[in-house]
């Protein structure tokens, strides 16, 4: 279907070289029950064949956009500026939405004129074998002093109305490692901005992501995150990290009685 101005709910997906999961990515949104729908690709000048998949596999309604980037964050922001959807949501290269009426759920979320943004649960899944899960990521309801010890919702889940990128802006480019989550604390901590849960996956993502490949990226992630509450006066833990750590046990333990539960059924 062409796509219209009337299009609801715009996806971005940013890449550079991503020949070897990008196909899962565009097929994803390809496959969600939603329609219309707006897809924009905003590649890095890729070197290998990412571009030409993307055009191979692209329908009416899938934009791309390939040129030299500064990073992440600055080609999503040049997505944003492009989306004509009223909602906009991120799905990065690596990931992929977990069941074709995933965007149909955030649709209807935001049929409540209330709701500025939602979000829901993520799988991390084995880069090779994507159907082994090995970290379940279970969010919840939003309520004032979760930031407090550093908790977040998982960005690939997060949607939220193009307005509010208008209103609050759009990505800092100062935050190299957390820009994503400075932006969502921005939005639901310092502006109040009214969300919604949605409580099942939303997103599967392969796991070694630039913010999870090693300790160093992590530790210095941390350091970002706490300017990030500086940054938007936010309340909070001098030792947040730390109770972030009986959370990622807990994913990790789901993600094991998950495996266990489909071997003893035989999956």
């Amino acid at each position: 279907m062409p796509f219209t101005t009337e299009t609801s709910i715009t996806i971005i997906t940013v890449c550079r070289n991503s020949a070897r999961t990008i196909a899962d990515t565009l097929d994803s949104v390809a496959d969600q029950s939603l329609r219309p729908l707006e897809h924009i690709f905003i590649d890095g000048a890729s070197t290998d064949n990412t571009v030409r998949i993307v055009q191979d596999r692209a329908g009416d309604n899938v934009r791309i956009i390939s040129e030299p980037d500064q990073g992440m964050y600055h080609a999503m922001n040049k997505g944003i500026k492009l989306a004509q959807g009223e909602v906009v949501g991120i799905l990065n290269a690596d990931d992929f939405y977990a069941h074709a009426d995933v965007l149909a759920r955030v649709a209807e979320v935001f049929l409540d004129p209330v709701v500025d943004c939602c979000y829901g649960d993520l799988e991390y899944v084995d880069p090779h074998v994507p159907t082994r899960v090995i970290r379940c990521w279970r969010s919840r309801e939003y309520r004032i002093g979760l930031v407090y010890r550093g908790w977040y919702p998982a960005h690939p889940t997060f949607f939220a109305r193009r307005s509010l990128y208008e209103s609050y802006g759009m990505f800092d480019l100062d935050f190299k490692l957390a820009a994503d989550v400075e932006l969502m604390w921005r939005f639901l901590a310092r502006h109040n901005a009214s969300s919604r849960y949605i409580p099942e996956v939303l997103v599967r993502m392969r796991a070694g992501g630039t913010s999870n490949a090693r300790w160093s990226t992590v530790i210095l992630q941390n350091i970002w995150l706490y300017r990030a509450l500086r940054k938007n006066h936010i309340s909070h833990s001098r030792v947040f990290p730390i109770y972030k750590i009986p959370s990622r046990l807990r994913q990790f333990l789901s993600a094991w009685r998950l495996r266990k539960q489909l071997i003893f059924n035989g999956q």
